[in-house]
């Protein structure tokens, strides 16, 4: 191993009267590719700005190589007092060059003029990774870099991180982003921290083993401590394997709404099977509304059934929010008309979180004051409600303003899903959320009666929860398909191979058009457009493999340096995999548009 350019020793710090953690001690090296998870309020922020040297801990000794540049992207950084974006990314003596800010800000594509005051929390995040990126760091800190993110500027950041020199720390609820990007895992769990030297596509099966190992330690203690101290672990383990099921079940709800989408025929055959569970919601017929000159929704029909899960991506920008509020009646259509259900009552939770006072009691929140909430018709005491979100019971009266912002978000998300309603709309929910409360949401969703409509960038979380994609691509269209975001970017790749090839020198026309000038693909062009297709299929068969041999549960335990290889290689092929479409898309794209 390369001798650490960054290390922190025996590091200690104490928060409320007791220690957050304490004797830690964690080396950087060269080209570390880290993964830093906990559930929130474990301390992962505070320990990534105690390695930036922004936090004086009370033990511990960090040391750095002379000249070697540590920055943090944090998750809010502070930019008052400065009026423009380009103002707070050039200030400080720790400020970039200016060329190289502007050069990673066209990149990104933010306008860093953009007065700060009335700046998007996208433009903001894109402004906080123009500062970090351009101050050429030697390790690079990242504290929720997708958060506010699209999907263009988080493949746009995975690209950068992939060809960076230097070592970086994230901390991610984005599991893509974390298996294409990490090769080791820092876990921070109850004060303490456990590093292995696996991607993050082998965590779960490396913190199911830790879980076993602590079960069969806490069977030598009294039943009721180990019932206080292990039911968080109990919990998650449960959780996942439910989650399994609960993958299958969604599958089947997929295909069953692929059916109903695919022809008339089928859907009427759907509703009179089970009128009750396939009742209609919301019916869009024909929709389109524009802005000026500007068409952002054209034609859209979709009937929303009771029990659907409508995830909605897009570019910033492309008209998520519009169709968002055309779907749930807050925007009335230009053309067209959508009709909701009169028995409709929704709840929204928005990526803003305004949230509650900040001296507010979680049991104010949850249960005005008291010791019983009433969750959807059923009653329940607070602290097995709690419970239930990954609190500890022991919270009910802790101040809202003392807890993390993922804290927050899961007291919201618990107070929320509550209320008897029956339209769910999460505005991306996953902001802020830890990868345990992550599950725990997909399995609310999953549990979920009514319907939900989702707009979100996480990539896994949509694959793993919702049974209809609808996607924009900024030209008014919009794709309606069965399954996750993996089920939308393949039916992209699909529409563009249907694509009619341009007519071969010397072919028959099928019928006469007036002459005009010649228009095709450069031979670059058209020689990716030809082999990149074959040369995905060749990659996911590689990734295919290559997760066959992981599926032996003895793999790590046996052979951990080829259980290592194995998630790396797999890593390397996703990455390829990725640039490999993305290509095939830009010059398929190029292809149509000289059909037209």
């Amino acid at each position: 191993m390369a001798a650490p350019i960054l290390s922190y020793e025996d590091l200690g710090l104490q928060q409320g009267g007791g220690w957050l953690f304490r004797g830690i001690d964690l080396h950087i090296a060269p080209r570390d590719r880290l993964a830093l998870i906990g559930r929130n309020g474990a301390g992962k922020t505070t320990l990534l700005k105690c390695l930036g040297d922004l936090i004086e801990t009370d033990e511990g000794r960090r040391t750095i190589v002379p000249g070697k540049r540590v920055v943090l992207l944090e998750q809010d950084p502070d930019m008052a007092g400065h009026r423009t974006l380009e103002e707070w990314v050039l200030a400080g003596n720790d400020a970039p060059v200016p060329y190289e800010a502007a050069a990673i800000a066209g990149q990104l594509g933010i306008d860093l003029g953009r007065e700060t005051a009335t700046a998007s929390g996208g433009e903001r995040r894109r402004a906080a990774i123009v500062r970090a990126l351009a101050q050429k760091p030697d390790v690079l800190l990242l504290d929720e870099p997708t958060n506010h993110l699209d999907l263009a500027a988080i493949d746009w950041l995975e690209d950068w991180l992939g060809r960076f020199p230097g070592a970086f720390v994230v901390i991610s609820h984005d599991r893509t982003f974390l298996a294409r990007l990490t090769r080791s895992c820092i876990w921070l769990d109850r004060g303490t921290l456990r590093r292995a030297e696996i991607g993050f596509g082998g965590f779960d099966a490396w913190t199911e083993r830790v879980y076993e190992e602590e079960a069969r330690a806490a069977e030598k203690l009294d039943a009721k401590l180990k019932l206080e101290l292990h039911w968080l672990q109990r919990g998650v383990t449960a959780r996942r394997r439910r989650n399994q099921g609960r993958l299958a079940k969604l599958h089947e709800l997929r295909a069953h709404r692929a059916a109903m989408i695919g022809g008339p025929g089928v859907a009427k055959l759907g509703l009179a099977k089970d009128d009750a569970k396939t009742k209609t919601v919301i019916d869009a017929e024909h929709v389109t509304k524009a802005f000026g000159e500007r068409t952002v929704i054209r034609d859209f029909t979709l009937r929303v059934q009771r029990g659907d899960r409508i995830g909605i991506v897009g570019a910033n920008g492309a008209g998520k929010t519009t169709l968002l509020k055309l779907l749930t009646g807050e925007l009335p259509p230009g053309g067209g008309r959508v009709t909701l259900a009169k028995t409709l009552s929704g709840i929204v939770i928005d990526q803003q979180r305004k949230l509650m006072a900040p001296d507010k009691r979680v049991r104010d929140v949850l249960a005005d004051g008291g010791d019983w909430i009433e969750v959807r018709g059923v009653k329940k005491h607070i602290k097995g409600y709690l419970k239930e979100f990954l609190f500890d019971p022991s919270m009910t009266d802790a101040p809202v303003g003392s807890l993390s912002g993922g804290e927050r978000s899961r007291l919201l998300l618990a107070r929320e899903f509550a209320r008897d309603a029956n339209l769910l709309v999460l505005d991306e929910p996953t902001n802020d959320l830890d990868l345990e409360t992550l599950d725990l949401l997909q399995e609310v969703i999953a549990d979920y009666e009514g319907t939900v409509l989702i707009v979100s960038h996480d990539r896994d979380f949509l694959d793993r929860t919702v049974t209809v994609t609808l996607g924009l691509d900024g030209s008014g269209k919009v794709d309606v398909v069965a399954g996750g975001y993996e089920d939308w970017a393949r039916r992209r790749k699909e529409a563009a191979r249907s694509l009619p090839k341009p007519a071969q020198k010397g072919s028959s026309a099928a019928e006469p058009s007036p002459p005009r000038a010649a228009a095709k693909l450069s031979y670059k062009d058209q020689r990716d457009l030809d082999r990149l297709l074959s040369e995905i299929e060749q990659i996911e068969a590689a990734i295919a493999t290559d997760e066959a041999a992981l599926a032996d549960s003895e793999l790590y335990t046996r052979d951990p340096a080829k259980f290592a290889a194995l998630m790396q290689r797999i890593a390397g092929h996703r990455a390829d995999k990725e640039a490999a479409e993305l290509r095939w898309l830009e010059v398929a794209e190029l292809a149509e548009g000289l059909q037209r």
